[in-house]
């Protein structure tokens, strides 16, 4: 997958009230699966509202998604999306934001890495198809290494949460403020 870089300029794609998009590079109105194919070409742009300039680059990237997630099979669970929505307006918010971002990105640079290593791999003999094929065949060996690295960050990040505990324990160890004694207190008054 080819990376855009810094001094790639940003494409200006403009909505107007009646739902038409509007490519300012080529001066056509574009369809959603023309933006579709952009992403997928790794074309920087932002979506701006003809009328007021309002950024709605993530509110059509979401679309995109959600026409993708209708047809087809899906790649996000229904479970998946609950737990998502869960953490709007929870605490870690932005922790799991950044999360599935860095993840996301590590899931694609070893996509890139395995692209890579089979530009070789494609001859005569063993031509793209082939290819796609073994890589389904590869499918649950994949899978497997996913759920490991998966595991691996769960097992760190509860590490992480235990750090912090102590941490927190021990910078505020020395106040007179014991959770325990304000359970306590409050037994007594429900009594």
């Amino acid at each position: 997958m080819a990376k855009a870089t810094e001094t790639d300029t940003v494409r200006t794609i403009k909505k107007y009230p009646n739902r038409r998009l509007y490519d300012t590079q080529t001066s056509t109105y574009i369809t959603l699966q023309d933006v579709r194919q952009l992403v997928l070409d790794n074309v920087r742009f932002q979506m701006l509202d003809a009328k007021s300039g309002e950024e709605l680059t993530r509110s059509i990237l979401l679309q995109i998604i959600l026409e993708a997630e209708s047809g087809g099979v899906p790649m996000f669970s229904s479970n998946m999306l609950a737990h998502i929505i869960r953490f709007y307006g929870h605490a870690m918010q932005g922790v799991m934001g950044s999360y599935l971002e860095k993840n996301m990105q590590a899931f694609v640079d070893i996509q890139d890495k395995l692209a890579e290593q089979s530009k070789g791999v494609y001859t005569p003999q063993f031509g793209a198809e082939a290819w796609s094929q073994f890589m389904n065949i590869q499918a649950p060996l994949l899978n497997n290494m996913m759920n490991n690295y998966v595991e691996q960050s769960k097992n760190m990040f509860v590490q992480m949460q235990e750090q912090m505990q102590n941490q927190t324990s021990n910078i505020f160890g020395g106040f007179p403020f014991n959770p325990a004694d304000l359970d306590k207190d409050k037994d007594k008054e429900d009594k």
